[in-house]
């Protein structure tokens, strides 16, 4: 059960991470507010309350979604590794 959280709690902070740097990124384009404030004004811009709830919903979700995804697939697949490193997939 241990490994089962702390296994969301990093992918899903893994997640959340990727959509601050999105949004990090998209303060740096063109006329954003990090072409104007510099990078503590972005950073001030985009860590409000509605953007941490936006990012963990959207980590929660996808954090099920995959487990979904890889138990569905991962009971029908068997893998096997060649001594190059490729992965042969046997369907069962």
């Amino acid at each position: 059960m241990k490994k089962n959280v702390w296994s969301a709690v990093i992918e899903a902070g893994f997640i959340i991470f990727l959509f601050y740097s999105h949004l990090l990124m998209g303060q740096f384009e063109r006329a954003g507010v990090g072409q104007k404030r510099g990078l503590v004004g972005a950073i001030r811009d985009f860590f409000t309350a509605a953007n941490f709830e936006i990012a963990t919903i959207a980590a929660l979700s996808a954090y099920i979604l995959f487990e979904f995804l890889r138990k569905r697939f991962s009971a029908n697949m068997a893998f096997s590794f060649r001594a190059g490193g490729t992965a042969i997939v046997h369907p069962q």
